[in-house]
């Protein structure tokens, strides 16, 4: 069986590439006037170096609106149809009907940068296709969009920690194998609005990996406010800010520049940085019973389908 530590070729990390198919992306909404221009775009990242396309049709950036999932699917069905052949998708939804149209096409990993909150019906539509599933931290919710709101933590790390436990926990109860899932610590506002948790969060993100390991850890700072560059000079800042995260550890990259980030790596090969080998896909098996364990002490806790 394929794990989310034995899907490409070693060594890690894995580069995302970042399509979205939408008005009103924080950093480039509307780039695509229609599907054959996101579709070329897809294809351009696959040549580059991406290893994955995470297709996404609904911003949850701040000021964002919600939108019903007929609304997401008309904007990306279109792509999904076209690249699931020839590509590894990711769907970036929270949205159970999306997610399952586009598993149906061939998409076979769901980034829910929600964690199972938002929308109940996921996590059976994740089980019963045998996808692989990105849980997010966020601040917000049930739903991610990110809002005023503000969020304060004594240790980023360690509470970011909790919240990703109990969401894997969850994933685990409702017959999500730990084999397939993938961590997101969240970013910039997603995280909170001082920046300062972001790098200490980037600082200290091997603590994360290792309370995770070998479940995998993605960095998704791309083209991020927390930057505090302009928008068009972000892309060498995000490379350098994940390439940060890599040496601590993190296997998968979600990025908007993938042969960007293609030559940040090589460059830290070449002057003898510590990138990440090849993981050990066995050790998989004592993080799921390390997993389960902590399931079936809070499953009185937790009660499928609540979110």
């Amino acid at each position: 069986m394929d794990t989310t530590l034995t899907l490409f070729s070693p060594p890690p990390p894995w580069i995302m590439g970042v399509l979205n198919v939408t008005p009103d992306s924080f950093s480039d909404g509307g780039r695509f006037g229609g599907p054959e221009a996101a579709i070329a775009a897809g294809r351009a990242m696959l040549a580059d170096g991406a290893h994955l396309l995470d297709v996404g049709g609904e911003s949850t950036a701040p000021g964002r609106r919600p939108i019903p999932s007929e609304e997401e699917l008309a904007r990306i069905e279109p792509v999904v149809a076209a690249l699931a052949g020839e590509a590894f998708l990711s769907i970036d939804t929270y949205h159970a009907a999306t997610a399952a149209r586009c598993l149906a096409l061939g998409a076979r990993m769901i980034n829910d940068t929600s964690a199972l909150r938002a929308d109940p019906d996921l996590v059976h539509v994740v089980r019963e296709h045998g996808a692989f599933l990105v849980l997010m931290h966020a601040k917000d919710g049930p739903l991610p969009h990110v809002t005023p709101a503000d969020r304060r933590y004594e240790d980023v790390v360690r509470e970011v920690g909790d919240f990703l436990e109990a969401r894997v926990s969850f994933a685990l109860a409702n017959g999500i194998p730990a084999e397939r899932l993938v961590l997101d610590p969240g970013w910039s506002a997603f995280l909170s609005h001082d920046p300062e948790d972001t790098f200490r969060l980037l600082r200290e993100l091997d603590r994360l990996v290792e309370r995770f390991r070998p479940i995998p850890i993605m960095v998704a700072i791309s083209r991020k406010g927390v930057l505090k560059v302009p928008l068009e000079e972000r892309d060498p800042v995000s490379q350098l800010a994940a390439l940060i995260a890599v040496t601590r550890g993190v296997l998968y990259v979600r990025t908007h520049a993938p042969r960007m980030m293609v030559q940040f790596l090589e460059m830290a090969r070449r002057c003898g940085w510590p990138l990440p080998t090849a993981p050990q896909p066995a050790a998989a098996d004592r993080t799921a019973d390390r997993a389960a364990s902590r399931a079936a002490r809070s499953s009185a806790a937790v009660r499928p389908r609540s979110g």
